[in-house]
């Protein structure tokens, strides 16, 4: 029974998204594994609250990540 964690900044994605998310990583799992899996396949996705993680040494906010994905 295969189990991936996604961890993601707090506030950046909506419900819609998450569950996108979710739903194309079961699809890909899916994909290697086998059709048969699919009820076993565990996706879990985590929100690490804002400033509570970092790149580089930063701590970006949900507001610098957003603005990033807004180009």
């Amino acid at each position: 029974m295969p189990l991936v964690d996604i961890e993601v900044i707090e506030g950046v994605f909506d419900e819609g998204q998450k569950a996108q998310m979710i739903q194309k990583v079961t699809d890909a799992m899916v994909e290697v594994e086998g059709e048969n899996m699919r009820s076993v396949t565990w996706v879990r996705l985590k929100e690490v609250r804002s400033g509570q993680w970092g790149i580089g040494g930063n701590t970006p906010s949900a507001s610098d990540i957003k603005a990033m994905a807004a180009g």
